[in-house]
């Protein structure tokens, strides 16, 4: 397998983080350059239709890009660390979280840096007001969320890819020297934990 990726930005973080956390070792990096738009010449979109990173190219030939598909195509592949649940119970939990933490707050979160970054402008014109609204909207979430973390370790009853989802959005923010406010302290303590593990170091 070849993963095609480029370092820094959260949807391949997402997938390198999954690959370091299941230890896997066959899959062959390939670096894009997002910013110099390699991603969206014809080599690289003849291979995933849409200029998508990451993407990954199956020994077959066969391309898969979004980053929760490749996650799933690994989990069966690789069953440990078991990331998506292990029954139907945990599977629904564990979907419902991911999709909360995908639309509420990772998107959000990546569209305030876009927006907000001037290196980023390489990409799109900056639009402040755009990523604004869309920081208002994360921490909106991040309240809910802090609610929530105040009864669970995780966002479910264990560690799981909702978890990566959630802190990789939040973590996106550094990049314009972002925190969550101090006030979420149970929020603060669950993404110090997340980003504390190993394999939260991929894809830096």
């Amino acid at each position: 397998m070849k993963l095609y990726t480029t370092r820094m930005a959260p949807n391949p973080r997402r997938v390198a983080w999954v690959i370091a956390e299941k230890n896997i070792d066959t899959v062959e990096i390939v670096d894009v350059n997002l910013l110099a738009g390699e991603h969206r010449q014809p080599e690289y979109r003849n291979k995933f239709t849409f200029g998508h990173l990451p993407g990954l190219e199956l020994d077959d030939g066969t391309c898969i890009t979004e980053t929760l598909a490749i996650a799933r195509y690994l989990e069966a592949l690789y069953p440990e660390l078991n990331l998506f649940g292990v029954d139907a119970r945990e599977q629904a939990v564990i979907e419902m979280w991911t999709r909360r933490a995908e639309i509420y707050l990772a998107n959000p979160m990546m569209m305030y840096v876009r927006m907000t970054h001037p290196a980023l402008a390489a990409l799109e014109a900056p639009q402040p007001e755009v990523g604004a609204y869309n920081k208002t909207g994360a921490e909106k979430f991040m309240k809910a969320l802090d609610r929530h973390l105040a009864k669970s370790e995780y966002l479910t009853d264990r560690f799981s890819i909702a978890d990566i989802v959630a802190a990789v959005g939040i973590d996106f923010g550094r990049l314009v020297k972002y925190s969550p406010p101090a006030e979420y302290t149970h929020l603060n303590r669950w993404l110090s934990a997340c980003l504390s593990r190993p394999a939260a170091k991929a894809g830096l």
